[in-house]
């Protein structure tokens, strides 16, 4: 029994891709038949694999059924976090999902799931990505000090939302924690973060992220130890649709 992660799958099976690269990047090509095809070379139905969010591109539940159905036929228990691209889902309608696909598909939000002895928490988490003023060469000059503004307060929220995760988890009696967020624990300016912090207030073990494209970017946040915590990317590009073995 083994548990699995890997983010920002970006189906499209009923609606538009609206990603630039994902249409012109070889690492795109064909990406949905590949990693099914990883999945069932590598997953058996005793593991678990969690989806660090951007399931879909569809903007309403009826728009991603076939996508939620793709990733319900893989092997094993998928437990589902929610992305910023993710529409189909309100974070207050997660209880609505859990009972929808019941048995299926289970969705990660103010909750928290088991694996042995962990227990797997999370939320989508944020981080302010700019705009950024730079120079010729490339090097931060300034940045959009409204926008970060307006970045903090959806910080301080998904906060609220991942201590309740952690809470959730404590009062049943879990101490181990494994850490799944959506955005990056830490934007280009940080070097640490509420979030890299929380996880240290609680011990989490690991903290896996997502949601960082292309060759570019797979770099712009906390990797490896940091502070006895360890810190994994887990996009899909930068997996090449290969399942990241957490344990």
């Amino acid at each position: 029994m083994s548990l699995y992660a890997i983010g920002d799958l970006h189906l499209h099976f009923q609606s538009e891709c609206r990603a630039p690269m994902q249409r012109t990047e070889r690492v795109w090509r064909n990406h949905e038949e590949i990693f099914r095809r990883n999945c069932a070379r590598l997953l058996t139905e005793e593991d678990t694999l969690v989806l660090l969010g951007d399931h879909s591109w569809g903007r309403s539940l009826a728009q991603c059924e076939k996508d939620l159905e793709y990733i319900a036929a893989l092997p094993g228990r998928k437990i589902l976090l929610r992305g910023n691209h993710d529409m189909f889902w309100d974070a207050g309608k997660t209880e609505k999902l859990n009972a929808l696909y019941a048995g299926r598909l289970h969705f990660l939000q103010g909750n928290f799931y088991t694996y042995g002895d962990y227990a797997l928490v999370g939320s989508k988490g944020f981080c302010f990505e700019g705009p950024f003023y730079l120079d010729r060469k490339g090097r931060i000059l300034g940045w959009d000090e409204e926008n970060e503004a307006r970045a903090e307060k959806i910080v301080q929220r998904e906060l609220v939302r991942l201590r309740a995760s952690f809470e959730a988890a404590r009062a049943e009696g879990h101490n181990r924690f494994l850490m799944f967020l959506h955005y990056p624990p830490t934007s280009i300016l940080e070097k640490r973060s509420p979030f890299t912090d929380l996880a240290e207030e609680y011990g989490a073990h690991q903290v896996l992220y997502a949601h960082s494209h292309g060759e570019a970017r797979f770099h712009n946040s906390i990797e490896g130890n940091f502070r006895s915590i360890e810190y994994t990317l887990v996009s899909g590009d930068r997996l090449r649709w290969m399942p990241y073995k957490v344990i």
